[in-house]
């Protein structure tokens, strides 16, 4: 008699936890459409100093809440430094390769992020990935091949910044599982915020545009935005596991596609379109399968 109380607990946050993601989902689909509006006047520091200017405090409160003075203290400063920057240069691709390419297009690439980042945990974490896993790669990599059509007359610049940063994405994510190890993750947040905006504050004096009236509310919006949707998805993963939420993440390219239509009057392609279906068809099997192994050793 006493399970059932517990299954419905657990079943009432896993639909709270699916819901938050879907609204963070959206939040992080704004910033994107922000990014690239902003980015045709405005320059990738700017954007990325105002980002880190309002993730700063935010950061700051919810680790002091959790954790008070002990907040700074990391076991491995280096690794979280390094982590840290890798972060604000990969920002850095994606904003710029939002110049060159539809917002659908950028995000049915960087879809495939999280089966480089099965691929990577191999030699890096010491995971076993299966060869069901393994075929789920390959299917996912021949996605992006179909989306990026590789060859030196075909492949723009829009095209290669997004590769660059989906990889650098994906080992940001190897490193992130690594300090997690050592570091609870309001540190984490804490030290990304502050070193984004070190780095950001030492390079945006030579790197001003004015912005409008329009532009500072569109800065602000994305500031907020972002700060919110990284909050918000720290909130989700508390509720739920985060194999039971990673699937609804793909549901972001859904959002950009309709954003990217109705702001810019973009559509993906039909090679995009089928390019983007085997990702997260792959995507969604890799995940199936490590639920399959979790529940198997468990």
């Amino acid at each position: 008699m006493s399970i059932l109380p517990t299954d419905r607990s657990a079943e009432a946050n896993l639909k709270t936890g699916i819901a938050i993601v879907l609204m963070g989902v959206m939040m992080f689909a704004c910033v994107d459409t922000l990014n690239k509006i902003l980015g045709q006047t405005l320059t990738i520091v700017q954007i990325l100093w105002v980002r880190f200017l309002i993730f700063v405090p935010i950061a700051l409160a919810l680790a002091y809440r959790r954790q008070g003075g002990v907040v700074w203290r990391s076991q491995k400063p280096l690794l979280q430094g390094v982590r840290a920057a890798l972060l604000v240069i990969e920002m850095g691709f994606f904003v710029a390769a939002l110049q060159y390419l539809p917002l659908a297009d950028v995000q049915a690439i960087a879809a495939s992020a999280p089966l480089m980042v099965v691929a990577l945990s191999v030699p890096f974490l010491g995971e076993k990935v299966g060869w069901r896993r393994w075929s789920a790669v390959g299917v996912g990599f021949v996605g992006v091949l179909i989306i990026v059509r590789p060859g030196f007359e075909t492949m723009g610049m829009g095209t290669i910044l997004t590769l660059i940063g989906t990889a650098m994405w994906a080992v940001y994510q190897i490193m992130l599982r690594i300090v997690g190890r050592y570091d609870p993750a309001p540190t984490t947040a804490l030290w990304t915020a502050v070193i984004g905006l070190v780095m950001t504050s030492a390079v945006v004096p030579f790197h001003w545009n004015p912005p409008s009236a329009l532009g500072w509310v569109l800065l602000l919006a994305i500031g907020i935005l972002g700060a919110a949707g990284h909050t918000v998805f720290m909130k989700a993963f508390t509720l739920a596991p985060a194999s039971a939420l990673q699937p609804y993440t793909y549901t972001q390219l859904v959002a950009v596609t309709i954003l990217g239509f109705l702001v810019f009057g973009d559509l993906p392609d039909s090679m995009t379109v089928a390019g983007a279906s085997l990702i997260v068809a792959a995507g969604l099997y890799s995940i199936y399968r490590a639920r399959v192994r979790a529940g198997l050793s468990g």
